[in-house]
């Protein structure tokens, strides 16, 4: 039988159990979730296991990187599965506060990163990074982790901390882990689950065309001239963007190539790696996804 995690309602009792780890001199990995666990997840926490000998899974629905008119009250909470998931993963400590440990009365400090968070999703949900990077700082104090362990499926999310603890000095090693997808390329994510039929049927569209626009991207090594490559990764992109709509979904956020490095415009003459992001609605729901070139 796997052995369940210890689990942490305060930051009193989480420090205590960390503190005799590390006093026992073992390493503390950290991966940060808002619960709804899926394989995506799972991949993470073994990316932390192969890091570190002692392993912490957050599960925190952060109200700070929902806004107003988002799906903070249904985002799923799906505790009893979580906690059998990260049990069969043996995962060391759950680290579960409510609301008012997180954020007590008076909380008034926040993190407002630039950089990195400027542009794709700031341009539509200009909140989002505040709550994400405060949140984060949050809970690397407060687990004292040597390692954390974020997911590349959220791509802007993973360079806004990378510049974070950069910028902060913290002492934490970040670490990517890869997208995990079903099938047929659908990117994991808990929101899958609020999709009916019809639309998960339409989602994987987002993956043929990212991956699409990447074989035209890989492609301008080989073009006579840079503002050639440019015009064809620009007709590409344009072209993906009727393919989404085409397919069902009902508005697309962006669909771009950006530098993988800065998040800036990607420029062909650089030769560079690029990263292909997208973010688009299938009725009331927000899918994002993104690959590398």
């Amino acid at each position: 039988m796997p052995k369940a995690p210890l689990i942490a309602r305060t930051v009193r009792d989480l420090r205590a159990h960390v503190d005799a780890w590390h006093k026992a001199g073992h390493t503390v990995g950290l991966v940060p979730t808002m619960g709804a666990l899926h394989e995506g997840h799972i991949s993470l926490l073994k990316l932390a296991q192969a890091r570190t000998t002692r392993t912490i899974t957050s599960i925190f629905v952060n109200p700070t990187q929902f806004a107003p008119n988002e799906d903070f009250d249904k985002y799923p909470r799906t505790w009893d599965d979580d906690l059998a998931k990260l049990s069969a993963a043996q995962c060391d400590l759950v680290w579960a506060p409510t609301p008012p440990e997180m954020y007590p009365p008076g909380f008034a400090t926040h993190v407002v990163p630039g950089g990195a968070a400027e542009g794709l999703e700031t341009d539509y949900r200009p909140h989002f990074f505040r709550g994400v990077a405060t949140v984060c700082c949050k809970l690397f104090t407060q687990t004292r982790a040597d390692v954390a362990v974020f997911g590349e499926k959220d791509f802007q999310q993973l360079a806004v901390i990378q510049q974070m603890v950069r910028d902060l000095n913290l002492p934490i090693s970040i670490v990517p882990g890869p997208t995990v997808r079903e099938a047929d390329g659908l990117a994991m994510s808990s929101r899958n689950r609020y999709l009916s039929p019809e639309h998960r049927a339409a989602a994987v569209t987002l993956h043929r065309v990212l991956q699409d626009i990447a074989a035209v991207v890989r492609a301008h090594d080989n073009m006579a001239a840079v503002a050639r490559a440019e015009g064809k990764i620009e007709a590409a992109t344009q072209a993906g963007m009727k393919t989404i709509i085409a397919a069902g979904f009902t508005k697309v956020d962006y669909l771009c190539v950006r530098d993988a490095e800065t998040l800036k415009t990607f420029l062909a003459a650089h030769n560079r790696p690029a990263r292909i992001l997208v973010a688009a609605w299938l009725g009331q729901t927000r899918l994002i996804d993104n690959i590398g070139v």
